[in-house]
This record gives C-alpha cells, sequence and structure tokens, in this order.
C-alpha cells in the first residue's frame, strides 16, 4: 500500500510541478535586430495566416545551420513525422493541427504534421545577406549554414507559386546601416538527395564553385530540400532564383510592417491545450481516479482477510 500511495504522490507532483513553455523562449536570443554583424537575425512572417510579423536575433557567432539560426533565437518549431526537422511544418504553433487551410481545391485542410506540407500552404524559407534582396533558399533548413550578420526569413506561402512566393515584409537590414553596400554571398547548390546534407564549402582542385548547378533530376517547384524522387512525398527541390547580379533592389526598411519580438505571443501549451479541449484539471483527475482505485482495492482485500478469519 505504501507503494501505491508514493506513485499517487509522485504523480500530483508531476501535475503541480509540469513545467509551461512560452510561446517563444525568451531565454535564448533577444528581441529584434541583431546588434552587429555576428549572430543572425531571424524573421518569421506569418502572412495570410494572420497574426504578428517577429524579429528575433540569434548572437551565435559559430558556423550554424538554418535550423540553429531559427531555434537558437527562441522560436519553437514542429517538424514532420517522416522527415523530423528537416522540414519545417509548424512556426509559433502556426498552422496548427486544428485550424483550416483554405487550400485551392481543399477548403478544409488541415495540416497534421505526418508528411511534408503540401506546396499550396507551407512556410517557405529565405535568407539575405545584409541590405541585400530577400533570396528563395536552394537549400533546406538542416542543409545550409546562416549568414553571419545576415538574415533568416520564414514566410507562409498559400495558395502561390515559385514566382509569386511572398517574401518576409521585413527587409533584410540591420538598422543603422541603410547606406552600406549589399555583400551578396553566393552559395554552393544542393548536390545529393539526402535532406540531412550539410552545405559544402568549395575546395581548391574540386572544380565546384558556389553557383554549380544541383544535381536533382525533378523538376523544381516550390519546396524546402531535394528529394530522391517522385515517390518519396517530399516536396522537390525549389527552382532557381536570380543570380547576385540579377537581384531585385533590398526592400526599403521604411515599408517594413509592424514586428514585435514574440514578447507578447500567448503560450504555445495553453493554444495546444485550448484546441484539443483539455483542462488543467486532467493530470489531477487521473491521479485522483488513481487513488480512489487503489483505496477501493485496499477496503475489498481487507474485507475478503477478515471475512476468511471469521
Amino acid at each position: 500500500m505504501k507503494k501505491v500511495l508514493g506513485l499517487v504522490a509522485a504523480i500530483f507532483l508531476i501535475a503541480a510541478t509540469a513545467p509551461s513553455a512560452q510561446a517563444v523562449d525568451q531565454g535564448k536570443g533577444y528581441p529584434g535586430f541583431c546588434k552587429d554583424a555576428t549572430g543572425v537575425t531571424v524573421v518569421v512572417d506569418f502572412q495570410k495566416l494572420g497574426g504578428t510579423t517577429i524579429v528575433r536575433c540569434n548572437p551565435q557567432t559559430t558556423r550554424g545551420t538554418g535550423l540553429d539560426a531559427l531555434k537558437g533565437a527562441g522560436f519553437q518549431i514542429a517538424g514532420v513525422q517522416r522527415w523530423g526537422e528537416s522540414f519545417i511544418c509548424r512556426v509559433e504553433n502556426r498552422p496548427s493541427a486544428t485550424e483550416n487551410i483554405p487550400i485551392a481545391g481543399r477548403e478544409k485542410y488541415r495540416e497534421l504534421c505526418v508528411d511534408t506540407p503540401p506546396a499550396q500552404a507551407y512556410w517557405s524559407y529565405w535568407h539575405a545577406s545584409n541590405n541585400c534582396a530577400w533570396d528563395y533558399s536552394q537549400w533546406g533548413v538542416k542543409n545550409r549554414d546562416f549568414i553571419p550578420g545576415g538574415f533568416e526569413g520564414w514566410s507562409f506561402s498559400l495558395n502561390a507559386t515559385a514566382q509569386s512566393n511572398p517574401v518576409p515584409r521585413v527587409s533584410a537590414v540591420r538598422p543603422g546601416t541603410e547606406n552600406v553596400p549589399c555583400v551578396p554571398r553566393e552559395e554552393a547548390k544542393p548536390v545529393t538527395n539526402d535532406p540531412g546534407e550539410q552545405q559544402q564549402r568549395p575546395q581548391a582542385g574540386t572544380g565546384q564553385q558556389p553557383g554549380d548547378a544541383p544535381q536533382a533530376t525533378e523538376e523544381a517547384a516550390p519546396g524546402e530540400a531535394p528529394v530522391a524522387g517522385p515517390s518519396s512525398g517530399a516536396l522537390p527541390p525549389p527552382k532557381p532564383r536570380p543570380s547576385a547580379s540579377a537581384r531585385p533592389k533590398a526592400q526599403d526598411p521604411s515599408m517594413n510592417v509592424a514586428f514585435t519580438g514574440g514578447e507578447n505571443a500567448e503560450d504555445v501549451n495553453a493554444v495546444i491545450e485550448r484546441e484539443s479541449g483539455a483542462s488543467d484539471w486532467a493530470p489531477w483527475a487521473a491521479g485522483g481516479a488513481v487513488l480512489a482505485l487503489c483505496v477501493a482495492g485496499f477496503l475489498m482485500a481487507r474485507r475478503r482477510k477478515r471475512a476468511q478469519g471469521a
């Protein structure tokens, strides 16, 4: 009986001390643009999903991937069951599992994050050097390195094409550097079909240059990473974007939409709890039920023992 009571006590203790994750992890990064040329500024634009646009800095000074940039800035993300975090399915619980996404031909589509999101409704991935125009990433979030002092952008694409994917509505310009010339960094394209492939830097004597084309065989379309073939279920690689010399002019910072650092965003766990219909009382109710069963079993065993001794 003491063991049972100890188990029940543990259940109540867990219920009372379970941590609550914030919508943005304030312990990572800081709100707004990075203050200097170290680290990377991350912009998340919810676009037609509604809600705010968030800008945060990951002050990381070492080499890191796009995934490192996103998580290091404090954003909470979810990958897909099939590919893990190689494909970003949700950012700050959007799109949630309970909201209808009006994609063409499927007006009540809901994103369950089982396989790669459809090309009509997914988080498009962008990057830029400081004071440059946004470029649609030729790499997946685990594939490419972020640009030190540069920008990583996530913009929700709804019913768009490779040519009309919405660019993040916050310019890739650190405040105070508006007159600094754009120095774009050309990147090597993916060379394998592995969504976990890390970006390779050109090596002397290999003949590979930063602008070399990917060895992908599928027709390109919106997506985050190269895939093995049509049967993989992942999005095919994106269409090539203009080269550095043909990039459009960077967006004027005065045209930026309003943004925050996510400080006032609702707790992600609270949103999920509300959408699922769960209650804060659920762990307590479960513990109470276990305790009631234990007491009932104890009393029944005691009565049987008394009856056998009579």
